[in-house]
């Protein structure tokens, strides 16, 4: 009765500014309850639509591996002072910016196991929220700006605001100068560097590109990542910037950066001994299947297989369309399937997608299937890659549930994609 009362409160016009009061009597209670836990380390925070959480394992792995304590909060975990990814737990709950309670109470776990630093990734529901009230900034860091959680925010200039409180409160920042937000950004605050490809005080210059990972060199500093796609050249050059900033060595930068191997969920590859490349990525935006699709088009020899859904229920309806026409114009087959509809019906949101997949001429039995259950849908597009092949599993990355009408259900996409993998040899 409690879950209901509260799905209909929110379909209130103005219930987002009714709880703003409740929200930051909140996050100031817990502050006050775990001693404000952010006041005793330097914090950076890191904002975006895309590349928020390997943009935080990067500036995490390298200052770690500099040897310089440092604890990170992101999307898919929390902990790991002093760089081991097997120290850290995972994050279960089904948002970014955990609430306020639950962050107050993570971060003094950091602080008392000896960081110094704090990499924490921020979203623009905390922003709004006030979750992170009480946390100083130190260095705010900001990817990009890109169609998202309209749902919320209802205008591209309010989700740009939300994210803008954080340089607000930054010491300094750290900006993406190919953005157009950036220019936004730099009014609200006076200590800033600039990073980019076409521009910006960083550029990385003799940019290559691979499955396996980018290089390029910014300055003297030579980049080597294993980390595939343009958008990673955007993100480890913000971890760049940032190393540079608390004055880390030039070989310190480029050692950290070489070190981290994977992200759970981002672009990350399995191996069943299939002879085609099957890829998982959380990429989830038109912004995102932009950077990564032309990329992954280009490295692979046969065709291109891309599975997804989009914007599940209570979500941004308005990014289904435009998804569907990226993939369509990029995929030689377009697969579509559920990714959390909750109580929307999942067909309902597939025919929005497939829409714009016909833009591009695909026709339905032919290059384009809709198939709702997920599971189903992974083993189909395994079924259907031939050698040479690349088959991306998009969405859903490291989560460890999927959301449908009767509530949250245990769902884990990396393990459903080795079993159909494994089923190809059987």
């Amino acid at each position: 009765m409690k879950n209901l009362i509260k799905k209909n409160l929110e379909k209130l016009p103005f219930y987002d500014d009714l709880t703003k009061p409740y929200h930051f009597v909140k996050a100031g209670a817990y502050g006050v309850k775990y001693g404000f836990p952010g006041r005793k380390l330097r914090v950076i925070g890191v904002t975006g639509t895309n590349g928020k959480t390997t943009t935080s394992f990067l500036i995490w792995k390298m200052l770690n591996s500099a040897g310089r304590k440092t604890g990170l909060m992101t999307t898919v975990a929390w902990g790991g002072v002093g760089g081991n990814e097997k120290d850290l737990n995972e994050q279960m709950e089904h948002m970014t910016t955990v609430s306020s309670s639950l962050l107050n109470k993570r971060i003094k776990t950091i602080a008392e196991s000896g960081a110094e630093f704090l990499v924490l990734e921020v979203t623009s529901h905390a922003l709004t929220q006030f979750r992170t009230l009480g946390i100083p900034i130190e260095i705010g860091v900001f990817t990009n700006l890109t169609h998202e959680h309209l749902d919320y925010h209802k205008t591209m200039e309010n989700y740009r605001e939300a994210k803008g409180k954080l340089f607000k409160q930054a010491k300094f920042a750290v900006l993406n100068a190919d953005d157009k937000a950036t220019a936004y950004y730099k009014k609200n605050t006076k200590n800033y560097i600039t990073y980019g490809i076409n521009k910006g005080d960083k550029r990385a210059e003799g940019v290559e590109l691979a499955v396996g990972g980018v290089k390029y060199s910014c300055g003297d500093i030579k980049i080597a990542t294993k980390l595939p796609g343009i958008f990673n050249v955007y993100n480890s050059l913000a971890a760049v910037c940032v190393g540079e900033k608390i004055g880390l060595t030039k070989a310190e930068i480029e050692k950290g950066i070489f070190s981290l191997g994977a992200v759970e969920g981002r672009t990350t590859a399995f191996d069943e001994g299939q002879d085609f490349l099957a890829m998982i990525d959380y990429a989830h935006t038109p912004d995102a299947f932009e950077k990564l699709l032309p990329d992954m088009k280009k490295a692979t020899k046969g065709r291109l297989i891309v599975m997804f859904g989009s914007a599940g229920g209570r979500r941004d309806a308005t990014k289904r369309t435009p998804q569907g026409e990226i993939a369509g114009k990029y995929a030689d087959i377009v697969i579509l399937t559920e990714e959390d509809d909750r109580e929307t019906p999942g067909m309902e949101i597939l025919e929005q997608i497939k829409a714009g997949v016909e833009k591009s001429g695909k026709k339905e039995g032919k290059d384009l299937f809709l198939i709702l259950d997920r599971p189903t849908a992974i083993k189909k597009a395994c079924e259907m890659a031939k050698k040479g092949d690349t088959v991306l599993f998009l969405g859903k990355g490291h989560e460890k549930t999927i959301e449908r009408a009767d509530g949250e259900h245990a769902y884990y996409e990396p393990d459903e994609i080795r079993k159909a993998l494994k089923a190809l040899k059987g």
